[in-house]
């Protein structure tokens, strides 16, 4: 299995022969989080489709030191936290289990309780992504790797900034007289909502003097911290469909008419104007309550209008200047 992925660098190697069944859950993990990246840029021109044939998964487009580019690396680092420290609490994995850190007593805020159940040991999941995904970026020193162990970083740190308590109470009645509590990972869209938020308040930033860290490309904007995204290039429109770029336009895109965001017809179809198309389609109506209890719809047919975005004068991939 190891030796057929495309891509991996030694020490990754290793790490894949050494524990094949973490890089099962890493593999189960990966569609987890490209259907999250693709869930935050459902209304935008880049819409993180995959590319067919293309081991890279997103193309072309992760050579750019894009804003784009640090949320793929942040969310993929997410993922493979999120998906390891998930196998271990399930006993799919030989070299971890549930954090044995937490044992014993402790206190909050709402007096004493005792560590029970299962706590996800996100740490042991942050350390192996950190030795496992880090580890291409580590080969080299230029900018491009720095920025991407920046956004490594972010995305591990993410996960774990959603670790939560959660108890469950024995006594007389369901009184809280004990507790018993356990830590859990929050669900992955809080993550990937997290990072949505530092996507579209990323940081610019270039290389410091002797080349060992960021300074902001703009003086007017605070430095990065480590949960910040950074990047070096700006994005392209992602109109017009470039292999240069990594895009593929926006042609046959549904947009929104009365929007006026990302997802609206004027800026989704970069002004070339789109076609409108009658469907129907099958919705549920008049919906009436039944005691005790279930809900009673009939099935109505709804005819409605879909945009699409005009294609450019010129189909063809883009020709490079």
């Amino acid at each position: 299995m190891c030796d057929n992925v495309p891509g991996l660098v030694s020490r990754q190697r290793q790490l894949c022969h050494r524990h094949p069944d973490v890089m099962r859950a890493i593999g189960l993990g990966v569609a987890e989080w490209t259907t999250e990246c693709q869930h935050q840029f459902r209304q935008h021109r880049w819409n993180c489709n995959t590319l067919d044939r293309d081991h890279s998964l997103f193309g072309r487009v992760l050579l750019r030191s894009s804003r784009e580019s640090a949320f793929v690396y942040a969310i993929s680092s997410a993922g493979v936290v999120f998906a390891i420290t998930r196998a271990c609490s399930q006993g799919e994995l030989k070299s971890c289990s549930c954090d044995p850190k937490k044992k014993g007593s402790a206190k909050d805020t709402r007096g004493t309780f005792d560590w029970g159940g299962c706590s996800d040991n996100i740490d042991y999941g942050i350390k192996f992504a950190r030795a496992f995904v880090d580890a291409k970026e580590r080969k080299g020193k230029d900018a491009r790797a720095l920025m991407n162990l920046h956004n490594n970083r972010a995305g591990r740190k993410a996960v774990k900034r959603f670790l939560k308590q959660e108890c469950k109470c024995h006594g007389v009645s369901g009184s809280c007289t004990l507790r018993t509590c356990w830590l859990a990972m929050a669900d992955f869209r809080r993550t990937g909502d997290y990072l949505w938020k530092k996507y579209n308040g990323a940081i610019q930033v270039v290389m410091n003097q002797d080349g060992t860290g960021f300074t902001v490309a703009n003086k007017r904007f605070k430095k990065p911290t480590k949960n910040d995204l950074v990047y070096f290039e700006n994005s392209p429109d992602y109109c017009i469909r470039d292999r240069d770029a990594g895009s593929l336009g926006t042609a046959g895109r549904v947009c929104n008419l009365t929007s006026r965001g990302m997802d609206s017809c004027e800026v989704m179809c970069c002004g070339r104007g789109y076609d409108t198309s009658r469907v129907t389609r099958m919705t549920k109506c008049e919906c009436k309550f039944h005691w005790c209890c279930a809900v009673r719809c009939q099935d109505c047919l709804e005819a409605l209008d879909v945009h699409t975005c005009k294609a450019p004068k010129s189909a063809d991939w883009a020709a490079p200047t």
